[in-house]
């Protein structure tokens, strides 16, 4: 049976990485988001990974290792001092959420709590998170997959309702 799995990469080689785990024949996904980025001479969107340094892998236990010892891979992400599984509704989370117009940003786990709320309207209909405060908007923070991080979408507040 095959299970999601999240994989550490090293900095910056997030798509390579992606490329040497297709040639192997092993099913992997790479969230990707547009953002704006601005050099000396010019302004340009360019795609890059919503996670840095992750990459999710669909295996079974017998491609572990091979998974593991593919180029720019670094090493499992672990839980308890196991590989951390996905679900499955996780990864299509992602791709949904990504599939829709709501600006995501990643930030660190260490948000302080607020209310518990669930998206009422939407794309993402049916989707729970908590209500926070940042940067003088309210956004949804969503906790996901094991990974100290956690995704804050942007939603009008008029799609929320209280649990």
């Amino acid at each position: 049976m095959k299970i999601w799995y999240a994989l550490y990469t090293r900095p910056r080689f997030e798509k390579k990485a992606q490329h040497y785990l297709n040639l192997k024949g092993i099913e992997s996904y790479l969230p990707l988001t547009r953002t704006k980025r601005k050099w000396s001479d010019r302004i340009k969107w360019v795609e890059e990974p919503l996670f840095k340094s992750y990459i999710f892998v669909c295996i079974e236990e017998k491609d572990y290792y091979e998974a593991l010892n593919t180029p720019g891979i670094v090493r499992f992400v672990t839980f308890n001092s196991k590989a951390a599984s996905i679900r499955e509704q996780d990864i299509q989370f992602l791709h949904k959420l990504l599939d829709t117009e709501y600006m995501v940003e990643v930030v660190g786990a260490s948000l302080e709590a607020g209310q518990d709320v669930k998206i009422e309207r939407g794309p993402l209909t049916g989707f729970t998170g908590t209500l926070i405060s940042y940067a003088g908007d309210k956004k949804v923070r969503v906790d996901v997959l094991h990974l100290e991080h956690s995704l804050l979408i942007t939603v009008p507040v008029d799609y929320l309702s209280v649990l």
